[in-house]
C-alpha cells in the first residue's frame, strides 16, 4: 500500500481530474460514500453525531458523508464552521445538493451555541481542514479544535486530524485534533508514520475511493510492509535443502562487559532460518561465551584488554553474510575489524558500535559493490549524517532516502514504524512492534534476524522487511499474550520467533 506526501496526493487528484477525466464532484461523492461505508459500523444509531465542516475538499467530503448519514437515519448535526460564502467549487456543489434535499445545518457564527452543544455529542466527525492546512491554525478553527479536544466525544477525523500537516513536522504550535480514529483517503500520508504527529491519529484506516493507479505514477515508491507482503514473500525450506543452502553466517562482536550481544545475534539468526553461524569474539571472552548457543561455532580473535586488537585471522569471503557490531566496543582495534569487514565481498550487516566506527569509514562504504545493510537507531543516524536527532526524526523519509542512495546501502532506520530504504530509494514502512522493544539487546536480536533473512531470501529488501516485521510481531505477540511492554526481554523476543514463523509458514501448508 502506497504512502504519499500531501503534494503527491494533490497531484494524484489533479491527474485523475485533468488527465483521466474524473470530475472533482464525482471524486468527492466517491469519498463521502466510502467514508460512510467505513464509519457506519462505528457509529451507533441511537447516538448523537456532529460533522464539523470547513472549507475545501475535506469539508466537501463532509457534506456527502453527512447526507448519507441523514439518509440512513442517523441523528446527525452538520456544523458549518466558515461563513456560507467561503464554500466554493466542488464542495459548494455538494453543499447545494445537501440543501436541496431540505436537510438542515447549523452555523458556527459566534461560537456560543457550538461551545454549549459540542458537549452533547457522542461522536464528532472532523472534516475541518484535512490536507488544506497551510501555516498555523487560524481562527475560528483553533477555538473549535480546543473545544472538540475538551469534549468527551469519540472523534473520527477524515484524511488526517485537522491542524496537522500531511507530511508531518508538528512542533507544538497550535493544537491539532486528537482523533480516536482517522479515516485517510486512498493512501496514508507521511505524517501518520512520524512522531509526534502520529500520536494524534489514533487508529488509522485507509478508505479506497477508487483513484486509478495511473494517478500515482510519479509518486516516490513508498509502501507499507504488511502481513500480506510477508505471506507473499516468506518461503519455507524445500525438502532437499541442507545447511549450506540457507547460508553460512558470521557474527563479529562482543567485548569485555558486552558478552551477551553476539550470543543473542547468533541465536536469533539460527531461530530465523540461518544454516550455520560462526561467532567471532575477542579471545579473552571466548571461554565465557563458548557454550551459550551450542549450535554456534565460536572463534576467538586476538584481543587487548577484552576488545578486538584489530587482526582478522581468517578469510571472510567464505561467508554468505556477515554481521558486525553487537557488543563490539569503540576501541581502535574494533574500528580495524569494521574496516576489514567493509573490504569483503560478502553481504554485510552493520549495527551498534560498527555504525559508530562507520561514521569515519564512509569512503570504504561507498567503495563496496556487494549489498550492505545498516540498522541505525536515530542517535546512530545522527552521527552518520552529522544532523541533530530532532531533524532525523522530523525528516525520517527524506534523510533515509538520500543516505541510502548516496552510499548504495539498504538502510533500516529503527523506531516506531521502522523504515527500510533500498539503494534505489524505494521505501517500506513496518507496521509491527511496540514500546517493549525499547530495551537493551532487542537491536542485537534484529541484527541476527536480518543476517539470516538476507542469506536465505531471494530479494534482499524483502528479507530485511520480513525480518523487521517478524521482530516487531514477536514483541506484539508477547504483549498480547503473556507479557506487558515493561517486562519483555530481548531473549523473550528470540524465544517467540518460532511462534511467529509458525503462524505464517503453517498457513502456507493449510
Amino acid at each position: 500500500m502506497r504512502i504519499v506526501s500531501g503534494e503527491e496526493m494533490y497531484e494524484a487528484d489533479r491527474f485523475a481530474m485533468e488527465e483521466i477525466g474524473i470530475s472533482g464532484v464525482m471524486l468527492m461523492e466517491n469519498a463521502g460514500k466510502a467514508l460512510f461505508e467505513a464509519m457506519k459500523s462505528r457509529i451507533p444509531k441511537e447516538k448523537r453525531v456532529a460533522v464539523l465542516i470547513g472549507t475545501g475538499n475535506n469539508g466537501g467530503d463532509g457534506f456527502v458523508l453527512g447526507r448519507y448519514l441523514k439518509e440512513h437515519g442517523y441523528d446527525v448535526d452538520i456544523w458549518l464552521i466558515p461563513p456560507y460564502s467561503k464554500i466554493r467549487g466542488d464542495a459548494r456543489t455538494h453543499f447545494d445538493i445537501y440543501r436541496s434535499l431540505s436537510y438542515s445545518y447549523r452555523s458556527y457564527e459566534d461560537g456560543v451555541a457550538f461551545a454549549r452543544d459540542i458537549q452533547n455529542y457522542s461522536v464528532v466527525i472532523d472534516c475541518l481542514l484535512g490536507l488544506g492546512l497551510s501555516g498555523a491554525i487560524r481562527a475560528p478553527y483553533d477555538e473549535v479544535i480546543r473545544q472538540l479536544n475538551r469534549s468527551s466525544a469519540t472523534v473520527l477525523s477524515v484524511d488526517l486530524p485537522s491542524g496537522l500537516h500531511a507530511n508531518g513536522g508538528y512542533v507544538g504550535e497550535g493544537v491539532p485534533v486528537r482523533a480516536n480514529k482517522t479515516y485517510t483517503i486512498q493512501c496514508p500520508k507521511l505524517g501518520a508514520f512520524l512522531y509526534p504527529d502520529a500520536d494524534f491519529y489514533g487508529d488509522l484506516e485507509v478508505v479506497d475511493i477508487g483513484l486509478p493507479q495511473a494517478a500515482f505514477s510519479s509518486v516516490f515508491n513508498r509502501e507499507l510492509w504488511q502481513k500480506s507482503d510477508v505471506h507473499r514473500t516468506l518461503s519455507d525450506r524445500s525438502a532437499s535443502s541442507h545447511k549450506g543452502s540457507h547460508g553460512k553466517g558470521l557474527v563479529i562482536g562482543g567485548s569485555k562487559g558486552m558478552v551477551g550481544a553476539p550470543v543473542m545475534t547468533a541465536k536469533a539468526a539460527y531461530r530465523s532460518g540461518a544454516g550455520l553461524i560462526q561467532a567471532s569474539v575477542p579471545d579473552e571472552i571466548l571461554s565465557v561465551v563458548a557454550g551459550t548457543v551450542v549450535e554456534t561455532i565460536f572463534q576467538g580473535w586476538s584481543s587487548r584488554e577484552g576488545f578486538f586488537s584489530g587482526e582478522v585471522p581468517e578469510d571472510l569471503s567464505s561467508f554468505d553474510g556477515i554481521a558486525v557490531g553487537p557488543g563490539l566496543g569503540r576501541k581502535p582495534g574494533c574500528k580495524s575489524v569494521v574496516e576489514a569487514a567493509l573490504s569483503t565481498t560478502s553481504p554485510l550487516i552493520l549495527d551498534a558500535d560498527a555504525l559508530y566506527h562507520l561514521a569515519e569509514l564512509k569512503g570504504c562504504l561507498k567503495a563496496r559493490e556487494t549489498p550492505t545493510v545498516l540498522t541505525p537507531h536515530p542517535g546512530e543516524m545522527a552521527r552518520l549524517t552529522d544532523l541533530p536527532i530532532e531533524e532525523i526524526q522530523r525528516k525520517r523519509f527524506e534523510i533515509s532516502r538520500s543516505f541510502a542512495k548516496e552510499f548504495g546501502v539498504y538502510l533500516v532506520l529503527k523506531g516506531p514504524n521502522t523504515i527500510v530504504t533500498s539503494p534505489d530509494g524505494s521505501q517500506f514502512v513496518n507496521t509491527t512492534g511496540n514500546s517493549a522493544l525499547a530495551k537493551g539487546g532487542t537491536g542485537d536480536v534484529l541484527t541476527g534476524m536480518v543476517l539470516a533473512f538476507v542469506m536465505h531470501s531471494s530479494s534482499i529488501q524483502e528479507g530485511i522487511s520480513n525480518a523487521v516485521f517478524l521482530h516487531g510481531q514477536a514483541a506484539d505477540t508477547l504483549v498480547q499474550t503473556t507479557h506487558t511492554t515493561l517486562d519483555v526481554l530481548a531473549t523473550d523476543v528470540i524465544a517467540t520467533i518460532p511462534t511467529v514463523l509458525h503462524s505464517f509458514l503453517n498457513q502456507h501448508h493449510g
